[in-house]
């Protein structure tokens, strides 16, 4: 008796621990924007800002986008957001809190416009 309450034990907690730790399922992919704004450049970086609503994204580059091409121009960018990371200095409290990784960019106007 006490063996069949301890497998019975054994295996409710087995299935226990597979639903508390279910597996990742294939939309928990980085989320894929476009965005529209002006190139900058803020603390070495480059940067997206928009006027409206106000924000602003770190830029980080794949398959060899030359930024800096587009510096001081309205731009359209297309990538996938995640967190950027910062540490505790003054500049890094007023950079932008989100990065995009660019996968694309297009020239909308050669010069920003507020």
């Amino acid at each position: 008796m006490k063996r069949t309450t301890i497998m019975f034990l054994l295996l409710m907690g087995g299935s226990l621990m597979a639903q508390a730790n279910p597996d990742r399922s294939p939309n928990d992919k980085k989320e894929q924007v476009t965005v529209q704004g002006c190139v900058g450049r803020s603390s070495g970086d480059y940067v997206l800002m928009q006027f409206d609503p106000g924000n602003s994204y770190v830029l980080h580059s794949v398959n060899k986008i030359k930024l800096g091409h587009y510096l001081g121009q309205e731009v359209k960018v297309t990538g996938t957001k995640s967190p950027t990371l910062s540490d505790t200095s003054d500049a890094a409290r007023s950079a932008p809190s989100t990065t995009i990784i660019v996968n694309s960019i297009s020239t909308i106007s050669k010069e920003c416009k507020p």
